[in-house]
């Protein structure tokens, strides 16, 4: 080391790192335990606004419309990624940084157990009478024998648990030279820190399992209205999202047909029972029925098919003023409430002339009321009422901008008026006709189907998920239960009377443990003082 002069002063002056100076440096910032917790922390807070906020990939019409709504901190979530949050370089890094963190502190403790299991015991102590708990006896044989029944007490039981995980003792019988003495050092407990390293590495195989999940995995959602069929391919999800290498291919080619949707309510409209009977149709096989219940999916090869939510679509027709069909069809209605009091959209953009026509719509399954006051008491469609209100103007569909289909954008819309100048309600029920003021059309009920919310995904991760999941546990038990203990024994030949041998015992254990450290030191000791003069005489 250099030294410089200071006012005649010697002092030792600081060596420059250099390169590999500050890659070892970092290098050991990274992998220590420190950094791991606080990458593990980052993580957690990390994920917090993914959950918060829309995220683009999931929601991207709720993401468009945040970022509209909240100006220049909306544009700077987005740009910062916080509406993409699991696909953001900053979450990368820290995913990154923390799996090498724990590979790098996991390698080197596994070399430093490894060795520590092939390393020799260390001999017993020349003075037992530091150690607690201990013990001293007589044994009326020789040292050897003595040492050798405590050596069969103590052994590790057969086979390669035993011999790598410690389950009972590894034993070292020693001769101790200058006297006619027998020793043996004996140790258990390597298990907990196999434990430990399990966990840890477990810990590393969850994080891989995720990463690769979120890579291949898909999701996607896709109402199907009872009678309808849906082909399994990516423009026929209402909703999907996929992982940065999935490919369309990887797609189980499938049909699925909704035949009919049940449900069951009690007597105060409380749910019993959903199913949905299906007819499920793969290439080159015959079709097959099936019921898709709640937390009973349909299993596709490695994609599965949940029953997500149901309600009702009334079957509606619109006809526009100068008599033409604009729109006919199924219209799907999201329930607001546990009586499935629901709310729709019908949007009919191509009338033959005139201005686009929009309607707002609430079902009342079983309805109560007069004129256009209802309120629903009960699920089933008993008394099924429909209540909406008209709109003319401009429905936004032809600029590109995505809309949601459950929603109306009011936005260039001007309500239709009755007489009086009010906002014209209607009130329509199955079978029946309305029209509307001014000659703008008529809206006919045709039918209420009932639709089902399929939610159709695919992660080949879960199974290493629960591998990894079950290992993790099986490492932190392991690693909360096992225990370290050592066990010394000595055997000497009495000087007062050579026939007799002195045995002495004693164990070291953690406090909590003493109890069974003291237990296995007596059975240790018996052992040893056992006489064997009946075999002798046989």
């Amino acid at each position: 080391m250099a030294r410089m002069k200071i006012d005649n002063y010697a002092v030792a002056a600081t060596p420059r790192l250099g390169f590999k100076g500050w890659l070892r440096w970092g290098w050991r910032q990274v992998t220590s335990m420190r950094i791991a917790l606080i990458l593990l922390l980052m993580l957690a807070v990390g994920a917090i606004p993914g959950s918060i906020l829309p995220q683009a990939p999931r929601e991207p019409v709720g993401a468009l419309q945040f970022v509209k709504d909240n100006g220049w901190w909306g544009q700077f979530l987005y740009k910062a990624g916080f509406l993409d949050v699991y696909g953001s370089a900053w979450f990368t890094a820290i995913y990154v940084l923390l799996f090498i963190s724990l590979i790098g502190c996991i390698i080197p403790r596994c070399i430093a157990h490894f060795r520590a299991m092939r390393a020799p015991l260390a001999p017993a102590p020349s003075r037992l009478d530091r150690y607690r708990p201990r013990a001293t006896g007589e044994a009326s044989d020789a040292p050897a024998g003595a040492v050798g029944r405590a050596v069969a007490e103590l052994r590790p039981r057969e086979g390669l648990l035993g011999a790598i995980t410690g389950y009972r003792y590894r034993v070292d019988e020693r001769t101790k030279q200058g006297r006619l003495q027998f020793a043996l050092a004996a140790e258990k407990g390597h298990i907990r820190e196999l434990g430990n390293l399990l966990f840890h590495v477990s810990i590393v195989g969850i994080l891989c399992s995720v990463a690769f999940g979120a890579a291949f995995t898909y999701r996607g959602q896709a109402v199907i209205v009872e009678g309808r069929s849906f082909t399994n391919s990516v423009v026929a999800y209402d909703t999907f999202s996929a992982g940065r290498l999935f490919n369309e291919e990887s797609l189980v080619p499938f049909t699925l047909r909704h035949d009919e949707f049940h449900a069951q309510f009690s007597l105060a409209g409380r749910p019993e029972d959903f199913a949905a009977d299906v007819t499920l149709t793969e290439p080159g096989k015959d079709p097959v029925q099936s019921t898709i219940r709640v937390n009973s999916p349909l299993g596709v090869g490695h994609t599965n098919v949940y029953l997500q939510g149901n309600g009702y679509a009334p079957d509606l027709t619109f006809t526009d003023a100068d008599g033409n069909v604009a729109y006919a069809g199924p219209v799907i209605f999201i329930p607001k409430d546990s009586f499935y009091t629901s709310t729709g959209v019908v949007k009919v953009p191509d009338v033959t002339s005139g201005e686009q026509v929009g309607l707002k719509a609430t079902l009342y399954p079983t309805a109560v009321g007069q004129g256009t006051e209802y309120q629903s008491i009960h699920p089933s469609p008993t008394n099924p009422v429909i209540v909406f209100t008209a709109y003319t103007g401009d429905l936004g569909l032809d600029d590109g901008t995505p809309q949601n289909i459950y929603k109306l954008d009011e936005t260039h819309l001007s309500p239709v008026r009755g007489e009086g100048g009010q906002q014209a309600v209607f009130a329509i029920k199955p079978g029946e006709t309305v029209d509307l003021p001014d000659g703008l059309g008529s809206l006919t009920w045709n039918g209420t189907p009932r639709y089902a919310a399929f939610d159709i995904r695919a992660d080949p991760s879960l199974p290493f998920l629960l591998f990894f999941a079950i290992c993790a546990l099986s490492g932190l038990a392991l690693s909360l239960f096992g225990a370290r203990r050592r066990i010394w024994l000595i055997a000497t030949v009495s000087d007062a009377d050579p026939a007799v041998t002195l045995v002495t015992g004693a164990a070291l254990a953690p406090p909590h443990d003493m109890a069974k450290a003291k237990a296995e030191l007596e059975r240790a000791m018996a052992a040893a003082k056992r006489n064997h003069k009946q075999e002798e005489e046989s």
